[in-house]
């Protein structure tokens, strides 16, 4: 394939954009070579600037679960821009979609819209901590939960003490609060509850992860950790950014019969359009502004454009009964064949997935967690990556995320992405 004019757009981006790029992991840096500018998306393709197309696996990320351009999305967004794009008042729509949200997910009584993913988890912590009057959270290594100061955190020298900033402009004081815990490993978990008795608000983490290859929970982890969490006094907070209304229509929560008491939410939510949110019981939401004294704001939350995406999104996935199912059934049809090809070619692997998520991870033995995620090959994924990319299916460019399945994928596009794993394993 050729990359002329994305490569001409990519040394132009570079002079005014940091990196090229308004959000890393499109750099391409974790597989070399130049980023891929998309022109246009439709269904279950991308179409780039120099006019190729490629079977979409990233799905925006995750948004896309009913494919590119859906039509309801795009003309309710039509519909309501002609109205104005945004009031700083609110809206109608607003209690629709919070209506539609608090009944399909369990446990929730009233949903608070935001504008991302990370301002969601944000928001959830700091409403944990104003609601239990303790400073400290738990996280998980390898769980992305945003870029706010209180997440880009990594494990210290033991599991016992506190986390050191991974990012330059993160303090020591913010650090000192965020405690490392092992993803899939409950001990690990007992262990800083019990040296930190008293002064932990919250647990935050990705109930299925994403941002490590998709990993999902152990069996009973989420379970042992709700019971940790009711016998400490502790908040469950579940960052449903990727897995809310995309691997059920309660997402983990009903997937997994395990009740969080804080929800994060994001991608489906918004339809495409930037959108994120945070759930609760009415207990805990009581102590938010303007109910309570725990701030949270935002000119453009609730934005009508994203409202109205978000709505015509949640209310063709309340309809569908069938979706779930065929979007697991795809996601298994392609395990099986990825699987297939690998094996033919004596290609080290393992495949996870759960629902429409899934991810290849290029190792032996089980990936539970970010230390056993992170022995996989990277050189060999990246030749792989490059060599999907030219046989016209775009994978993350990234071997620490998962792939994002919609449902405008036929079978004849899982068939062509299974004849093209099978023909660049066999020049791994």
């Amino acid at each position: 394939m050729l990359y002329q004019r994305s490569s001409a757009l990519f040394k132009e981006a570079e002079k005014y954009i940091p990196g090229g790029v308004n959000s890393p992991v499109r750099a391409f840096k974790a597989v070399g070579g130049t980023p891929i500018f998309a022109k246009s998306a439709k269904g279950a393709y991308v179409f780039d600037e120099d006019g190729n197309r490629y079977i979409d696996y990233i799905s925006s990320w995750g948004p896309m679960i009913l494919g590119h351009a859906f039509e309801p999305v795009v003309n309710a967004v039509i519909a309501k821009a002609k109205d104005g794009t945004s009031y700083g008042m609110p809206t109608e729509i607003e209690t629709k979609i919070a209506k539609l949200a608090v009944e399909m997910v369990p446990n929730i009584d009233k949903i608070r819209f935001v504008n991302s993913g990370t301002e969601a988890c944000m928001s959830a912590v700091r409403l944990a901590r104003g609601f239990t009057d303790r400073d400290k959270i738990i996280k998980f290594a390898g769980c992305y939960h945003g870029h706010s100061d209180s997440f880009l955190i990594e494990a210290g020298s033991g599991a016992v003490t506190f986390g050191s900033p991974n990012s330059p402009g993160v303090t020591q004081n913010t650090a000192k609060d965020t405690l490392m815990a092992i993803y899939n490993d409950i001990d690990s978990v007992k262990t800083l509850i019990e040296a930190n008795a008293n002064e932990i608000s919250c647990i935050i983490i990705e109930p299925v992860a994403g941002n490590m290859g998709c990993i999902p929970p152990k069996k009973n982890f989420l379970k042992q950790l709700r019971t940790l969490c009711d016998a400490h006094n502790i908040l469950l907070v579940f960052d449903e950014v990727m897995t809310g209304f995309r691997l059920a229509k309660g997402g983990v929560q009903e997937l997994y019969g395990v009740n969080a008491d804080i929800v994060c939410f994001g991608k489906v939510i918004g339809g495409g359009l930037p959108v994120g949110a945070f759930a609760a019981r009415d207990e805990i939401m009581q102590h938010l502004a303007p109910l309570g004294s725990v701030y949270q704001g935002g000119t453009l939350s609730g934005n009508p454009l994203a409202m109205a995406a978000g709505l015509a999104m949640l209310e063709t996935i309340a309809e569908d009964q069938e979706l779930f199912k065929r979007l697991a059934d795809k996601t298994e049809y392609l395990h099986k064949g990825c699987a297939k090809a690998l094996n033919k070619h004596k290609i080290p692997h393992v495949i996870n997935r759960e629902g429409s998520m899934i991810s290849i991870h290029f190792t032996i033995g089980e990936v539970v967690d970010f230390k056993t995620a992170a022995l996989g090959n990277n050189e060999r994924f990246k030749q792989f990556f490059h060599g999907m990319l030219a046989e016209g299916v775009y994978l993350p460019p990234s071997a620490f995320e998962s792939y994002f399945l919609n449902d405008a994928l036929s079978y004849e596009d899982l068939d062509a992405t299974i004849k093209a794993v099978e023909k660049v394993a066999s020049t791994l």
